[in-house]
């Protein structure tokens, strides 16, 4: 039996360090191209977006979290791999505890398994239209 497509409850990390972002990387084979997106994940039943966040962090790049602010939401409707997609968006701006990782370029981060890559990019190669950050309302928190 198919499942009708669902609006998913998402929640993201935005993290500064001066003029660059901490993103994770992915690719969509249908476009053609990379896309970055700051990082976070699903919100599950009964869970507050501010504890999916948390949760995200420690199980993507083991992380813990600071100065948690609170952004804003957006609603996102875009198409990943063929396939429409929708997401409601919590966003924060937050800090990692451990500064380790602000000395890293890049470094993995694992969901359900799969490696991903994530780094620090300029603001302004993603304002410039260089590189594509994902959800677009992202860029107006730069």
């Amino acid at each position: 039996m198919n499942q009708l497509p669902q609006v998913r409850a998402l929640v993201l990390g935005l993290i500064r360090d001066g003029d660059r972002i901490l993103v994770a990387e992915g690719y969509d084979s249908v476009k053609q191209r990379f896309f970055y997106r700051c990082l976070g994940g699903g919100v599950e039943f009964g869970e507050t977006s501010l504890d999916a966040l948390r949760r995200e962090f420690q199980e993507e790049i083991q992380a813990a979290l600071c100065n948690i602010q609170y952004l804003g939401f957006s609603e996102n409707l875009f198409v990943f791999e063929g396939k429409p997609g929708h997401e409601w968006i919590q966003i924060y701006q937050t800090d990692l505890v451990d500064s380790k990782f602000y000395q890293l370029d890049k470094f993995i981060g694992t969901e359900t398994k799969t490696e991903f890559v994530v780094r620090w990019i300029e603001c302004d190669r993603f304002q410039s239209k260089e590189l594509h950050l994902v959800p677009e309302i992202c860029l107006s928190y730069l």
